[in-house]
This record gives structure tokens, sequence and C-alpha cells, in this order.
């Protein structure tokens, strides 16, 4: 006869199997980090000899072309470039990348993890339900972490910024004042970087030159 409260072997079977599913991965894959792209894209050479290109899963960091990008692609370098790390996959996005966490071999460094708590990225929130990396995101804002240091009007998400960009290139020049803002010309722009965002935006004629850079007076320092 069972004694009274325990639990069938069976139900803990099936709340071990619940459990490990958490943590399951499509595979794990072994290399060393040859290339990074950005703040979330990294090229790993493998034992094969090929290489594979891995999107950081369930985090976003800003673009290229934002305030921080740059910043948040040095971090993401200096974590892994050079590096062994193990590439636990979750899956392939649509431009054929590998969709995974990416754990630093020489001391077990969750990188993605990382990467959120010292404020380099954001919680990509349409992919991640991790309450985990949300509280290390909540702690990075409340120290002003990374990019929590920069102006309220510089921290747009990137997939906000992506959004936006698209909009621009469609539309060009008439992109919409609800969606870039009111300012229109150079001398109305606070920063160099406000200007980029403007003209990512569709603002292309603040760059006179088309060199890709606008403002020139403001953002070269003339």
């Amino acid at each position: 006869m069972r004694g009274r409260g325990r639990v069938p072997r069976l139900s803990v079977l099936l709340i071990a199997l619940v459990v490990c599913a958490d943590f399951a991965f499509a595979e794990s894959l072994v290399g060393k980090v040859v290339g990074v792209a950005d703040g979330d894209t990294v090229t790993v050479l493998l034992a094969d000899k090929s290489q594979k290109k891995i999107r950081l899963a369930e985090i976003d960091t800003p673009e290229k072309a934002q305030p921080y990008g740059q910043k948040a692609k040095k971090a993401l370098s200096d974590y892994v470039f050079g590096e062994r790390v193990r590439v636990d996959v979750e899956t392939t996005d649509r431009y054929g990348r590998l969709v995974a966490w990416i754990i630093r071999i020489k001391d077990n460094l969750n990188v993605n993890q990382t990467m959120v708590r010292e404020g380099h990225a954001w919680v990509y929130r349409k992919y991640s339900r991790s309450r985990v990396l949300r509280a290390y995101e909540k702690d990075a804002e409340s120290k002003k972490l990374g990019l929590w240091a920069l102006q309220p009007d510089q921290r747009v998400p990137p997939w906000d910024w992506r959004k936006m960009n698209r909009r621009g290139s469609k539309r060009g020049s008439t992109a919409s004042t609800s969606e870039c803002g009111p300012k229109r010309t150079c001398k109305e722009m606070s920063s160099c970087e406000e200007a980029k965002r403007y003209l990512a935006c569709g603002l292309k004629h603040l760059d006179g030159n088309s060199d890709g850079i606008p403002c020139n007076k403001l953002c070269r320092g003339k």
C-alpha cells in the first residue's frame, strides 16, 4: 500500500521531462569565434572547418548605425572573439542563421545573459519569455549600465528602429512627422546620433553629398 502524500513515480518522471524540455536544444556545437558582425551575431569555426553564423537567442542589440551599436559590438567581441564556445541551438532563422545561446567554455559564461546583465543588449521580447533575462535588464536599467546611460530619446529598441528604417527606405523623404519626429533640418539636430536616426527614418536630404553621413558640420565636427 502506498503511503499518503507520496507522488507516483510516473508523475515524477513526467515533471522531470517537462523541466528538461525547457532546457532542450535542437543541437549543441563547439567551435571558435572567428567573426563578430554586430552586438548579437557572430561566426563560429567548427572542428570540420565549416563556419556557422550564429544569432544570439532572445536578445537584441542596437544596430550599428544606432547609438551604442558599435559599443555593443565591441562588448560582444571582448567576450567571445577568439574564444572556444559551446553553441546551444534553438532554431534557424529566416536568414539561415542558427539562433542559439552561446556559452564561453573556459569559464562557462552565458554570453546572452551577460550582454543583457551588463546593459549591452535588450531582451528581445517578441521571442523571449525568460524571467532571468528580464530581471537582468531591469537591474541594468536601474543602474544605468551600457545603453541605459543614453538619453531617453536615443534609447530606441532596435526592433522599432528597424521598422522605422524600413518605412523610411520605402517612403524616402516623405516619411511622416509621426514616424520620424518633427525635425527636418540639420540646424534642428541636437547631436550627430539624432541626425543619423532621422536619416535612417527617411530624411535623405540630411545627407547632401550622399556619403552616408548626415549633417557633415555636426557629424564631422567641422
